[in-house]
């Protein structure tokens, strides 16, 4: 646990060190969701349906903008290699990066998606399930995203191969994410898409650690 917070410590201030790169995918979540109303025009009642969708696309390629970064800087200055040597299990350690990731980039946009929410004429309930789900999908989306930042480090055009890898592996949880805000705008019940939305979640943060950490090796090699 020790090291696991020390981790998140080091990439928490690293990353304010770089606050230029974390203030990007949410400037790029807010141009998203502030320019679709404005290109669509001002009826109610097609805003709120477009809402749900809107919403998930922006914070998922916000999220998908700074996986780049997830590892490549460990990588290049050889931080990486000495973790992978480290008495602390590489997964632990990788588990810890991936919660930084999602703290700098998933929970500021989870955060600020009320307020975009409000232009759409989205009601407080609705924006209560909107907020349920992006808490639950987007630490999915960083713990998906880092087992392909992994699989394409230091792979010549890793970041347009990321994006081909991992938008596909993302559509999951952008379906049922989005899907919980539908349903509760329809009137109906959202319990079985947040129900699959928490099991892939538990999926992937007990999976994708080794799998992070299985790939890291290989790249290291």
């Amino acid at each position: 646990m020790s090291a696991f917070m020390a981790v998140l410590q080091r990439d928490l201030r690293l990353a304010l060190r770089r606050k230029s790169e974390v203030l990007t995918a949410v400037f790029f979540f807010v141009v998203v969701a502030t320019l679709f109303p404005l290109a669509i025009g001002p009826e109610p009642e097609t805003l709120r349906k477009i809402a749900p969708g809107i919403l998930w696309v922006g914070a998922m390629l916000a999220s998908l903008l700074s996986l780049g970064r997830l590892f490549a800087p460990d990588y290049q200055d050889g931080s990486l290699e000495q973790m992978s040597l480290s008495q602390a299990p590489l997964p632990v350690l990788v588990a810890a990066k991936v919660t930084a990731h999602w703290l700098l980039s998933g929970l500021p946009l989870t955060l600020l998606s009320p307020l975009l929410a409000l232009q759409f004429g989205l009601d407080a309930p609705t924006m209560g399930v909107l907020l349920l789900s992006l808490v639950v999908g987007t630490p999915l989306l960083s713990f998906v995203g880092a087992v392909g930042a992994a699989l394409t480090l230091g792979v010549r055009g890793g970041e347009v191969l990321l994006s081909l890898l991992v938008l596909p592996l993302y559509i999951p949880a952008l379906v049922f994410g989005s899907g919980a805000v539908e349903a509760q705008l329809s009137g109906l019940e959202y319990g079985a898409q947040m129900s699959i939305l928490m099991a892939m979640l538990l999926l992937a943060g007990f999976f994708g650690p080794w799998a992070c950490a299985l790939a890291l090796r290989i790249a290291l090699e």
